[in-house]
C-alpha cells in the first residue's frame, strides 16, 4: 500500500498531512509513503489512495502545450512581422499594450502565415515573456478541442475522459479573474479551416493574453468580437531574392542577380514556391537558368518542379497545396460553382479579370450546365448573383481576390494557383473551358470601345487565354475572339501590335488549319488591311491580289469574305493613286454586293459611302457630299443604326464640304462631330483626335484663323504623341496640317521644321512611298521656297517628281500638282 500526495509532489508540498506509527522500515519514492509490518495507526487531513498512478497537479509555469513548427531554412524577416508585433506587442513585453481580442493572419496557402506565427511564438517563449504557450494545429474542430483538452489536463487538473469538458475547463481557466495569479498566455490556432470550427471555442479577451490565428479564410466571422484581420501577402522582390540567395549560400552557391530576380517573378514571389524551388536547386544541382527553362516548359507539370523531399517539414508539394481550399470553396453557397468558376479564372489574366466576363451569358450557361451535371439536373443558366457568389467563395478561401469596386480588374488569381488548377483538367475539359472563356470575352467586349482601361484589360485577358489554350481556340473552327482581338488592337490605336498580331495569326492559322482552310484566309486579309492602314500600300495590294483568286476558288466569287477582299483591294489601290481604277472597282463591287447582300446591307452601304469618298478624291466634291447626305438620311432611318459608321459618313461630309469651298460650314460640322466623338470614344481616343479634333483645327485655319489653327494643332500633336501609338497615321497627317497652317500664318521656316521632324521621325508609320509621305515632301519643298530657298525647292521637287511617277503614275493628280510646283519654283529660281 502507498500513501501519496499528487504525482511527483511530496506530501509536504501538496499540503497533505500524514502521520504513521508502529510500522517497520521501508523505502518510498519522493512523494510516497512505504509501510511494512503491522500498521497501528494512520491519520490524515486529506488522504488519496491509488494503486498505480497518483492524481495530477497543475503543471508548473512556464509551461508549453503543443509543438511550435521549426524555423524554415533561410527564414526571412518580413514587414508582416513588424505589423504582427505592433498589434500584439513585442515578445518580451511584461505589461501588454491594448491588444485586440485576437489577431487573425489571413492569406493564401503558401504565403508563410505559419512561419510568421511560429517566429512570434518562439521568440516570446525564449524571451520569457510568457507563462503559458499553447500551439494547436487547428485544421478541424476536433483538433482544436483536442489541443484545448490537453492544455486543460496539464494545467487545470481536467479529466482526459471528457475532452470537450477539458477544453472548456481550460478556456474558463484563462478567462480573467480578479483573485487569480496573473498568467501571461499565448494561444496560436494555426491553419483554421472553417470559422464554424471555433464556435464556442474562441479564447477569451484578456489583458494578459494573446490569441494568434492563421487561416486561408477571410470570412467576416473571423474579424468579429474585437478580432483584427491582417492580410499576409507575398514576399517583396527584395525578400524573395534574399531568401533564394541565403538558401543557395548554404551550399556555397551563388547565381547572377538578374537570374534570381527573374525566378522570383516566375514564381510570383510566393514563399512556398520559392522554398520548394530552392530545395529542387539544391537537390538537383541545376542552375537557376536551367530551372527556369524547366518551369516555363508547358509540358512540365508543377509536380515535376518540386523536390523529391519537401523542405521545412512541408506536407504537400506546391501543386497540391490548394486542393483542400478548393474543396471547401466548392462547398460554400452557391454549392458546386466555385471550382468551375476557378477553372474559368485559371485561363484568363492573373492580374485582373473584368467582372463582366465572368458574369456574361456564356459563363453563366456553362456554370449552370456543369452544376446540372453534378446534380443530375438541368438548369438553362446560372444567375449573375450565383456567379458573384462563386467569386466570393473563392475570395473567402484566398483562392482569388474579388474587388467589386474595380469592375474592370475585379478578379485576380495568383498565377501558380492558375497553373495548378489547369493541370487538374482533362484535355476535353480544358478545351471546353477555354472556348467558354473565349465566348465570355466576346460577350463582354463592347463593339464601341469607349473605355481604354477596359479595352486593355480585355486584350490582356485574351493574350493570357491564347497562351494557355491556343489549340482550343482554333479547333474545331477558329473562334471569333481570334479576329475580334486583333481588330481591337488596331482600332484602339495599337497599330504596331496589330501588325505583329496578324502576322502571328496568319502563321498560326496555316499551322492549325492548313493554308486553304476558310478560317485561314481571313487572317491574311486582315494583315493586308493593317499593312495598308500603316502605309505599306504596295505590300497590302500585293497580298490581296494573291489572296483573291484563292478565295474565289475556295469560298466562291460571291462569298462575303471574297467581296471584302475586293473592297480592301480597291481601297488600297486608290490610296496608291489609282483613283479612276478604284472608282470603277467600287462601282462593280457595289453592283455585286447589292445582288448578293441587298441594298440595305451594311456592307453595301459602306461600299456606297466609300465610292462617294473616292469620287471626291477625283474632284467631284459636290456630288460626293450629296451622295453622302443621302446615305446618312437612309442610314438613320434604317434598323440597327450604327453611330460609329454614321460618324464616319458625317466626317466625310464635313471634310468634302470644306474641299468644295465652304470652310466655315466645315468648321461648324466638325465642331458638332468633335462633341459626338468625345462622347462616344472619349477625348484621347485615336478617332477623336484624328477624325475630329485635327480636321477641326485645319478648317479653322482655312476659314480665316491660321494662328488658332497653329496653336490647336501644336497642342494636339503633343497629345497624340503622348497617348497614341507612334505609328498612328493621325500623327503625320496632323503634322502636315500644322505645317500648312504655320505657312498660312506667315511662318514658312516653322513649317519647314515641322515637316522635317515628321519625315525623319523613325517611329513614323508611313514608308517612303506612301502617298502621304510624298505629299509631305512636296509641301516641304514648297515651304523651303517660301522661306527663301527656291533652289532647294527645285532640287527636292525634281527628285519627288521621279518618285511620284514611279509610285503613283504620270497621270495621277498628285503627280500633276508636283509638276506644277516644280515649274513655279524653277521660275522663281531663274535670275532676273
Amino acid at each position: 500500500m502507498a500513501v501519496t500526495g499528487y504525482r511527483g509532489v511530496s506530501p509536504e508540498q501538496s499540503g497533505v498531512g500524514v502521520q504513521v506509527s508502529a510500522t517497520g522500515d521501508a523505502t518510498a519514492a519522493a512523494g510516497g509513503l512505504a509501510i511494512t509490518g503491522y500498521l497501528h495507526q494512520v491519520s490524515a487531513e486529506q488522504l488519496v489512495i491509488v494503486h498505480q498512478q497518483g492524481a495530477r497537479l497543475s503543471a508548473a509555469w512556464p509551461h508549453q502545450v503543443g509543438v511550435i513548427p521549426p524555423k524554415a531554412q533561410s527564414y526571412q524577416h518580413r514587414a508582416e512581422m513588424d505589423r504582427l508585433r505592433a498589434a500584439l506587442g513585442d515578445a518580451d513585453t511584461t505589461v501588454l499594450p491594448q491588444v485586440p481580442a485576437g489577431l487573425v493572419l489571413s492569406g493564401m496557402g503558401g504565403v508563410g502565415k505559419t512561419q510568421l506565427a511560429a517566429d512570434y511564438a518562439r521568440t516570446a517563449w525564449a524571451d520569457g515573456g510568457l507563462d503559458v504557450l499553447v500551439w494547436i494545429t487547428a485544421s478541424s474542430r476536433s483538433a482544436v478541442v483536442t489541443g484545448y483538452a490537453q492544455a486543460g489536463i496539464e494545467l487545470c487538473q481536467a479529466s482526459s475522459d471528457a475532452p470537450e469538458q477539458a477544453a472548456r475547463t481550460f478556456l474558463a481557466w484563462i478567462s480573467p479573474k480578479a483573485e487569480a495569479k496573473p498568467c501571461r498566455w499565448l494561444i496560436v490556432l494555426d491553419d483554421v479551416g472553417d470559422p464554424d470550427d471555433l464556435k464556442g471555442l474562441w479564447p477569451p479577451a484578456s489583458p494578459l493574453g494573446r490569441t494568434l490565428i492563421t487561416t486561408r479564410r477571410r470570412d467576416a466571422a473571423l474579424a468579429g468580437d474585437g478580432r483584427r484581420l491582417v492580410e499576409v501577402g507575398l514576399f517583396t522582390e527584395a525578400e524573395a531574392v534574399a531568401y533564394l540567395t541565403s538558401s543557395l549560400a548554404v551550399e556555397g552557391r551563388s547565381e547572377p542577380l538578374q537570374h534570381l530576380i527573374a525566378l522570383t517573378n516566375d514564381l510570383d514571389r510566393l514563399p512556398l514556391a520559392l522554398a520548394q524551388a530552392a530545395a529542387y536547386l539544391s537537390d538537383s544541382g541545376e542552375s537557376v537558368a536551367a530551372y527556369r527553362e524547366l518551369f516555363a516548359d508547358r509540358t512540365t507539370r508543377l509536380v515535376d518542379t518540386a523536390p523529391d523531399r519537401l523542405p521545412d517539414d512541408q506536407d504537400l508539394p506546391l501543386a497540391a497545396s490548394w486542393s483542400l481550399s478548393i474543396d471547401r470553396a466548392d462547398s460554400l453557397r452557391p454549392v458546386g460553382l466555385a471550382r468551375s468558376m476557378l477553372y474559368l479564372c485559371a485561363l484568363l489574366d492573373a492580374n485582373g479579370i473584368p467582372e463582366a466576363v465572368l458574369t456574361s451569358e456564356p459563363a453563366l450557361t456553362h456554370l449552370a450546365k456543369l452544376r446540372g451535371m453534378k446534380r443530375n439536373s438541368h438548369t438553362a443558366k446560372s444567375t449573375r448573383r450565383e456567379a458573384l457568389g462563386a467569386l466570393r467563395a473563392l475570395h473567402r478561401l484566398h483562392l482569388g481576390n474579388h474587388a467589386p469596386h474595380t469592375p474592370h480588374l475585379a478578379v485576380r488569381v495568383h498565377q501558380l494557383v492558375q497553373r495548378a488548377t489547369r493541370e487538374t483538367l482533362s484535355p476535353d475539359q480544358h478545351a471546353s473551358y477555354a472556348r467558354t472563356a473565349a465566348g465570355a470575352l466576346m460577350a463582354a467586349w463592347p463593339e464601341v470601345e469607349q473605355d481604354p482601361i477596359l479595352t486593355q484589360t480585355l486584350q490582356a485577358n485574351f493574350a493570357a487565354l491564347y497562351r494557355v489554350a491556343e489549340k482550343a481556340l482554333w479547333y474545331p473552327n477558329a473562334h471569333p475572339v481570334l479576329f475580334h482581338a486583333g481588330t481591337s488592337l488596331g482600332t484602339s490605336g495599337q497599330l504596331t501590335e496589330a501588325l505583329a498580331y496578324w502576322r502571328r495569326m496568319t502563321d498560326a492559322a496555316v499551322y492549325h488549319l492548313g493554308p486553304h482552310h476558310p478560317n485561314a484566309l481571313l487572317p491574311r486579309q486582315r494583315l493586308a488591311h493593317w499593312q495598308g492602314v500603316t502605309g505599306n500600300l504596295a505590300t497590302a495590294v500585293s497580298a490581296l491580289e494573291n489572296l483573291l483568286p484563292i478565295q474565289c476558288r475556295v469560298l466562291g466569287v460571291d462569298a462575303p469574305e471574297t467581296l471584302l477582299t475586293r473592297y480592301e483591294l480597291a481601297r488600297w489601290r486608290g490610296a496608291s493613286g489609282d483613283i479612276s481604277g478604284t472608282i470603277q472597282a467600287y462601282e462593280e463591287l457595289l453592283d455585286d454586293s447589292v445582288r448578293v447582300l441587298g441594298a440595305e446591307h451594311r456592307d453595301a452601304v459602306t461600299i456606297r459611302q466609300d465610292l462617294a469618298f473616292w469620287r471626291a478624291k477625283g474632284g467631284e466634291h459636290f456630288r460626293a457630299v450629296t451622295e453622302l447626305q443621302d446615305i446618312l438620311r437612309h442610314y438613320r432611318q434604317a434598323s440597327g443604326f450604327d453611330r460609329v459608321r454614321s460618324l464616319k459618313i458625317r466626317h466625310n461630309i464635313a471634310f468634302f464640304t470644306g474641299e468644295a469651298g465652304d470652310a466655315a460650314a466645315a468648321v461648324v460640322l466638325f465642331e458638332e462631330l468633335l462633341r459626338d466623338y468625345t462622347t462616344l470614344f472619349g477625348p484621347h481616343h485615336s478617332r477623336t483626335l484624328g477624325d475630329a479634333a485635327a480636321p477641326l483645327a485645319l478648317w479653322r485655319g482655312r476659314a480665316g484663323d491660321p494662328a488658332r489653327a497653329v496653336a490647336d494643332l501644336e497642342q494636339l500633336i503633343a497629345d497624340m504623341r503622348r497617348v497614341l501609338d507612334p505609328a498612328d497615321p493621325a500623327i503625320p497627317y496632323a503634322s502636315q496640317w500644322l505645317a500648312s497652317s504655320q505657312g498660312a500664318a506667315g511662318y514658312p521656316v516653322a513649317a519647314v521644321a515641322t515637316l522635317e521632324r515628321s519625315l525623319s521621325d523613325p517611329r513614323r508609320g508611313f514608308d517612303s512611298d506612301h502617298p502621304q509621305t510624298l505629299t509631305s515632301r512636296r509641301d516641304l519643298a514648297h515651304w523651303r521656297g517660301m522661306a527663301g530657298d527656291p533652289f532647294a525647292a527645285v532640287r527636292e521637287l525634281e527628285m519627288l517628281l521621279s518618285d511620284m511617277r514611279r509610285v503613283l503614275g504620270p497621270r495621277h493628280p498628285e503627280t500633276g500638282k508636283t509638276l506644277e510646283g516644280l515649274r513655279h519654283w524653277r521660275q522663281k529660281a531663274e535670275p532676273i
